[in-house]
């Protein structure tokens, strides 16, 4: 058994693992690189023997180069959970229409094939996956609390021997998905490392934090920007705000609060939200809970949804010239694409602009910059003065810190004999790797950064 790290080696992008045995071959995410890591999409590796392709869930950073995939050859099942299924046409969609401008006609005819490949699959039931009439193994996933349709994978060999790739794990005591569930066995862990070094603030001081900033804004006018990505920080931020209107204001707060439009500027974002609706099922207890009670924490009342183009630049326009309070959600959650681009290059002067930057900001992003005090950035080729408050809220990571990292591995029965670790900047890495070797949770700690 042999475990190939073609992408998430150095960085937080382009996840891609290729397990390799006797019996077969499987790849484990296909996805884009981003920001300093940024390469060409073109697949590096051959393609034509890979048994099949599973995915841990929908973002870009895993699923990104499926196009390229098949452009090399690929022509294998793709398995993934049944939401993840719902999610890739959109996100994949999306992002074939900003990075190569394709025809709506030729879109569909990528993403047509994809579907035709693709075999969703319940959590928790295992699928045996086959090379001709041979065995190559049992395939499970798992809940992984990072976004809607998330798993880590469990992979049995015909050997009996466990390997279990995390994909990416969620933190826990979200309120809108459950916690992630160590897994009974697992020889080999591939563990993500984003937050290997960082630990969350709660998930109770995220919301009263958010609460504050908008009360300041509400203050001094301005604008409050949270650049998000459009699946999971999207609908945990609208969740939040759902929640401090509908429980945490007195009536003097509610009648200011009542004068912010909540905007969310993105086409994208808005579908995926519809299918965060669609998959209750898979929400967590409290999310469940609000339902019951009648309300609607995806659906609020001030909750504006923008579509058009046109519409956009209007409001962008509109927000500039009169400095009139709003909260705006829009895409990239870096800031390296997406609508926001356009309310960060018209607001960012303007001192009474804040800026939420609520999830991990990549190397060479634009998200980067602005987190480190840049008092100037370049956006369209053009220099832009940042007088802007800016903010980092860590507690709306989708990622599992330091922590929780470690309490998914010690939560597995039997210490596994490896664990690599991928997924992560090289300090991320490091300090995790540290933290596993002193509290001799396996047997050998490998880090990807330093191994292909």
């Amino acid at each position: 058994m042999h475990i190939t790290h073609h992408g998430a080696r150095t960085g937080v992008t382009g996840s891609c693992h290729q397990l390799t045995t006797e019996s077969g071959k499987l790849l484990i995410d296909c996805g884009l690189f981003q920001g300093e890591e940024a390469r060409s999409l073109d697949i590096e590796f051959d393609v034509h023997d890979i048994d099949a392709l599973i995915l841990t869930h929908a973002h870009i950073d895993h699923i990104g180069r499926l196009p390229w995939l098949l452009a090399a050859g690929f022509n294998s099942p793709i398995y993934c959970t049944l939401a993840t299924a719902k999610l890739i046409p959109m996100m994949l969609d999306d992002a074939l229409r900003l990075q190569l401008g394709l025809k709506r006609k030729d879109r569909q005819r990528i993403l047509k094939l994809i579907e035709s490949l693709t075999i969703p699959v319940d959590y928790g039931s295992w699928h045996s996956v086959n090379h001709q009439s041979q065995l190559v193994a049992d395939i499970r996933f798992q809940p992984a609390g990072h976004i809607l349709g998330s798993a880590f994978v469990e992979v049995k060999l015909p050997s009996k021997e466990v390997i279990v790739f995390s994909g990416d794990l969620g933190p826990n005591n979200t309120p809108l998905l459950p916690d992630p569930t160590p897994p009974e066995r697992s020889d080999v862990l591939v563990i993500e490392s984003t937050y290997g070094d960082g630990v969350h603030e709660s998930i109770e001081h995220r919301a009263q934090r958010l609460k504050a900033l908008i009360d300041r804004s509400l203050l001094d006018g301005g604008v409050i920007l949270i650049p998000a990505f459009s699946v999971g920080r999207t609908q945990e931020l609208l969740f939040d705000i759902e929640a401090i209107i509908a429980t945490q204001l007195d009536e003097f707060e509610k009648r200011e609060w009542s004068k912010i439009p909540v905007i969310l500027d993105s086409p994208m974002a808005a579908k995926v939200t519809d299918s965060y609706r669609e998959f209750k099922a898979l929400w967590g207890k409290e999310a469940k809970s609000r339902l019951e009670a009648g309300r609607h924490p995806l659906a609020f009342e001030q909750c504006i949804t923008i579509d058009s183009h046109s519409d956009h630049q209007a409001l962008v326009n509109r927000l500039k010239q009169t400095g009139e309070p709003a909260i705006v959600v829009a895409a990239s959650g870096m800031c390296n694409g997406g609508r926001i681009l356009n309310y960060l290059k018209a607001l960012l002067p303007d001192a009474r602009t804040d800026v939420i930057l609520a999830g991990y900001q990549a190397r060479g992003t634009l998200g980067r910059k602005l987190q480190r005090g840049e008092k100037q950035v370049e956006i369209d080729n053009q220099p832009i003065e940042v007088n802007a408050h800016i903010h980092t809220m860590s507690g709306y990571s989708a990622h599992a810190d330091k922590n929780e990292l470690l309490q998914f591995i010690e939560g597995i029965p039997t210490k596994p004999k490896e664990i690599r670790i991928v997924h992560g900047d090289a300090e991320a890495q490091e300090a995790l790797a540290k933290e596993i070797t002193q509290r001799g949770l396996a047997e050998r700690v490998v880090m990807a950064k330093d191994r292909s």
